[in-house]
């Protein structure tokens, strides 16, 4: 856990399908997250690498969304998150192996930024949760809920 005081914001690193949650589908389950970064009692974390995702993402046929409005949501993402810069000076420290390689930068990224949180829906990425050699905790939304109810 960080040892941020409550008026600091805890930095923390979102998965691309928290984020669809958040701006996409409008699940009520991520309504505290959205009210602690907008309240800026959070501060999320981006990179090239995340943010590439979600344009790819947000682009799959599935969602039906039309370039004006993919726009439209990486737009009101950028505006919610703070973009790392690739080299922070420093190497992050050692992290285990995500068993989906496509999720390990979302691992690097919180590990880069000292975030406090990785929050996710995954569950590779939620099977290394608890594990000493991860420097920040992996939680839920609602996980991520309930800990932002207690600060």
């Amino acid at each position: 856990m960080s040892n941020a005081s409550p008026s600091e914001p805890l930095p923390l690193v979102l998965d691309t399908n928290v984020v669809l949650d958040m701006l996409v589908f409008e699940d009520p389950a991520v309504q505290p997250l959205v009210s602690a970064l907008t309240a800026g009692e959070v501060t999320a974390w981006a990179d090239e690498s995340t943010l590439t995702e979600l344009q790819l993402v947000l682009a799959y046929p599935s969602f039906a969304l039309d370039e004006a409005a993919q726009h439209a949501t990486q737009a009101r993402y950028r505006s919610l998150v703070r973009v790392a810069p690739e080299d922070l000076g420093m190497p992050p420290p050692p992290l285990p192996r995500c068993r989906d390689r496509d999720d390990q930068k979302f691992l690097v990224l919180a590990a880069r930024v000292g975030a406090t949180w990785l929050v996710s829906k995954d569950k590779r990425v939620l099977a290394l949760a608890g594990r000493k050699d991860v420097p920040f905790d992996i939680l839920k939304p609602r996980q991520l809920a309930e800990r932002l109810r207690q600060r």
